[in-house]
């Protein structure tokens, strides 16, 4: 028998207020990496610390997909948002280094990449303070933004996430544009920056023994994820990369970034952004509508 299930739903917020994009531009575009490196093979199961060719995967990421990655953000003078676990700017402090030197921003993402536990909190507590400690302690910086591990969640994280003073989060997946979360007590909370699965190269192109599933081709990732951009294009709305160096930083897959991007810079009223940037945007935004708010009252 099933128990019975109080109605609530999962964000208290109103859904994302209509605000217009700055300088008159039709929508966002957010290029984010989540740099796990090797933490989640290792979480995954704790044996591959002695299974080389697994970890190789993870890997990857410091030696080539990062660097090929940077080069060519460079070359196209964008910023990124690289979500970070703490384990990852521990073990590869000079990859991390060479993302803030570039003038991206680094966010946090766990510390190794432990999925979260609903019935677990202090593991998730824990696995917040690491992480937040490993950026402050290795490379002087307290990251403004928040993205769960494998996008997993508890009733008590985004509460976890406002009492940490995070500028933003990105957890939700119930809306096109950033919104602003209600804490139970009615407090406003941190900005969620949504995503969708759809934009996350992990779901068409992650591929292990322990995780085997079908591998999209390079042109049937572009073409769906060029679908995606023409439509929320069109509403005006926050198109959110979600990539893994170690997976869009192989030869073809990042020719398949190269040639997204050019497409997507080939639009007018394109605004490319970091997670930070359209955090701080929104904020200005509402703290605008709330002068206006005031103002109209008063008269």
């Amino acid at each position: 028998m099933i128990p019975p299930i109080p109605p609530k739903p999962a964000n208290l917020a109103d859904p994302a207020p209509d605000f217009p994009w700055p300088a008159g531009k039709r929508c966002a575009v957010i290029p984010a990496f989540d740099v796990d490196a090797e933490s989640p093979w290792l979480i995954m199961d704790p044996k591959n610390v002695d299974r080389l060719v697994t970890l190789s995967f993870g890997g990857y990421e410091a030696r080539v997909g990062v660097p090929k990655i940077l080069e060519h953000l460079r070359s196209i003078e964008l910023k990124a948002t690289f979500f970070t676990p703490g384990w990852t700017v521990e073990n590869h402090t000079k990859s991390c280094e060479s993302l803030l030197k570039a003038g991206h921003e680094l966010a946090h993402h766990g510390y190794l990449h432990k999925w979260i536990d609903p019935d677990d909190y202090p593991t998730e507590v824990d696995e917040m303070d690491r992480g937040i400690e490993a950026h402050e302690r290795v490379l002087g910086l307290r990251p403004r933004g928040y993205r769960p591990p494998a996008a997993t969640s508890s009733e008590r994280t985004i509460e976890l996430v406002a009492d940490r003073g995070f500028l933003y989060c990105s957890v939700m997946l119930d809306d096109v544009n950033p919104n602003r979360h209600v804490l139970k007590d009615g407090r406003p909370g941190p900005v969620d920056i949504p995503f969708w699965w759809t934009l996350d190269d992990s779901m068409v192109s992650l591929y292990s023994l322990s995780l085997p599933r079908p591998i999209a081709t390079s042109q049937q990732i572009y073409d769906l994820w060029v679908e995606e951009f023409d439509a929320i294009y069109d509403w005006g709305a926050t198109y959110h990369l979600l990539l893994h160096p170690q997976i869009i930083g192989r030869p073809g897959r990042l020719a398949m970034l190269r040639r997204l991007l050019e497409y997507i810079q080939g639009h007018s009223g394109v605004w490319f952004a970091t997670c930070e940037e359209v955090a701080n945007f929104w904020i200005k935004k509402e703290k605008g509508q709330g002068a206006k708010a005031k103002k109209g009252a008063r008269r």
